[in-house]
């Protein structure tokens, strides 16, 4: 059984119908996005809006979600954008993709706005809405949210000014926004634990990969999964179920294993299923962050030396043209000097017109 039995997009189609539930989407907000105005949202006010959107994006991923939360007393809508992220690789694109992200969610939303106000003036109806041109229309705010747990750091810039080359020169002239890093790495068991909802079951499940063989149950307190049971509602236990199983797989756990697990899940024996879990993992994820571990140091180790080799090729190629500057200034024709030096004609030309410039 091969290491990538698991492939990474059916991890990520999981956590797709994580965050695609509104009761775990609330608990993300309450417990991990800190804005005082998005605790204690209900579920029903959160909008699954992702089709309308996804499609505009050039490069989503399986689990990117849209949604559209209803803020209590607040006439417009709130998009909240969520992209996880699966790969123990730091994606450095992050703030590029989210500017681009917020841009296409207000595109949609002022065509969406322009055509019902259209409509609705054009019936003759009252409408509440203003058109893009008015002086007073506003559009909505986004929370660009990045969740991560991967097993390196995450050292991406949450903001788009340091990934722009000469940021601090053109900075007026660059779009200043930060996204919301939710990096599971930062947080410990026991501050997981304290939720004592689905969510917190899933995000222990995830830290167990990571663990390297340690017994997470031993740093969870010892009511934890009394509350789980209390706390869990029974609409959510197939999705959880159905996670841990992708879990199990991606761990290489027998599949007899698997289906006791399920099990205990689907007959809500929590207390049952957490040490049955827990207890194989330790068996597995240390010899499988080795793994990972030594293949991102091949990876840093492979693009160092492309790097460096890019480097040499620098400077060869100007040690090169200093020395076709001086051969040009005795008189030698620039055809013998190309033959002579490896460089081109016209690299030789323009560095020629350079100098005398």
């Amino acid at each position: 059984m091969g290491e990538n039995k698991t492939p990474r997009n059916t991890k990520d189609n999981i956590y797709k119908k994580v965050f695609g539930e509104p009761e775990i989407f609330k608990e993300f907000l309450d417990g991990f996005i800190p804005i005082e105005m998005l605790k204690g949202v209900r579920a029903e006010d959160i909008e699954d809006v992702t089709p309308r959107h996804l499609p505009l994006f050039l490069d989503s991923k399986d689990s990117d979600t849209v949604k559209r939360i209803k803020i209590a007393g607040k006439e417009e809508p709130l998009f909240v954008i969520s992209i996880v992220e699966h790969e123990s690789e730091v994606n450095y694109t992050s703030s590029y993709k989210m500017l681009l992200y917020i841009v296409l969610v207000w595109h949609t939303y002022i065509r969406e706005n322009d055509k019902k106000y259209k409509q609705e003036t054009k019936r003759g109806e009252e409408t509440r809405r203003k058109p893009s041109t008015a002086i007073d229309f506003k559009l909505p705010p986004v929370l660009p949210v990045v969740f991560y747990d991967g097993g390196t750091k995450w050292t991406s810039p949450t903001n788009l000014i340091e990934r722009v080359h000469m940021g601090d020169i053109f900075a007026k002239y660059t779009p200043k926004f930060e996204y919301e890093l939710v990096d599971l790495s930062r947080y410990s068991e026991k501050e997981i634990a304290k939720y004592g909802n689905a969510l917190s079951l899933i995000f222990l499940i995830d830290k167990l990969r990571l663990a390297e063989g340690a017994d997470i149950s031993k740093s969870v307190p010892q009511n934890y999964l009394e509350r789980l049971e209390k706390n869990i509602p029974e609409s959510l236990l197939p999705m959880i179920s159905e996670y841990i199983r992708v879990f199990l797989e991606h761990i290489e756990a027998p599949a007899e294993e698997i289906e006791r697990i399920s099990e205990s899940i689907h007959k809500r024996r929590l207390n049952e299923m957490f040490p049955l879990v827990n207890g194989y993992s330790v068996k597995k994820t240390r010899e499988l962050a080795k793994k990972e571990e030594r293949k991102a140091m091949a990876k840093e180790m492979k693009k160092e030396k492309e790097e460096l080799a890019k480097e040499n090729e620098k400077k060869a190629f100007a040690e090169k043209l200093a020395i076709a500057e001086k051969l040009v200034k005795r008189g030698l024709a620039i055809e013998d000097i190309a033959e002579d030096t490896g460089l081109s004609v016209a690299d030789i030309e323009k560095e020629t017109k350079k100098a005398k410039n």
